[in-house]
């Protein structure tokens, strides 16, 4: 993938995976991964998104991508085929933050890739964004969340409720 000026869109490695931009023809396991249980209930709120939603994010991302290199990575595995997890930075709220965002399939759970993801975006966003900062927020009730925020370290910089959610939000400086 490449942005409008021609630029190639950076694929991520880590030690145990690789993140590359998201892509249409991932949009089947993409959204298997976000209507799973345990990742629809802090990612949806617990809802079960349409097709159409994954594939509208989908289209968002690239769009991000072309306009201001980040967005959305599928997170994949090295050692297998299957979809890891995903991992990037997204616009939530109105007016929109820009946000890291970051999940895993529940069968990888508790093995530490989410923190693999989580660094691999926040360097991405200091070494190749020039960011001087990188925001995140989660409910309350994600506690694993909130280890791999604090692991990566970033820093509690308050509570609000959204949208009728207890949120947590936090800041990593470059």
């Amino acid at each position: 993938m490449t942005t409008k000026s021609g630029e190639r869109i950076a694929e991520l490695t880590t030690a145990r995976c690789v993140l590359r931009p998201v892509r249409f023809d991932d949009a089947e396991r993409l959204h298997r991964l976000w209507s799973s249980p345990g990742v629809r209930r802090y990612l949806w709120d617990g809802a079960e998104i349409p097709f159409t939603r994954t594939m509208a994010a989908i289209d968002q991302s690239e769009r991000l991508f072309a306009e201001r290199n980040y967005g959305l990575w599928c997170v994949w595995s090295i050692d297998s085929s299957e979809l890891a997890g995903f991992g990037g930075l997204w616009p939530f709220r109105d007016p929109p933050d820009i946000e890291l965002v970051y999940g895993v399939a529940e069968p990888l759970w508790g093995a530490g890739y989410a923190t693999e993801i989580a660094r691999a975006v926040v360097g991405y966003c200091f070494d190749e964004l020039d960011m001087l900062a990188v925001n995140a927020s989660t409910d309350t009730g994600n506690l694993a969340s909130v280890r791999v925020l604090e692991k990566v370290g970033f820093t509690f910089v308050r509570q609000d409720i959204v949208g009728g959610v207890h949120t947590l939000f936090y800041e990593l400086k470059g």
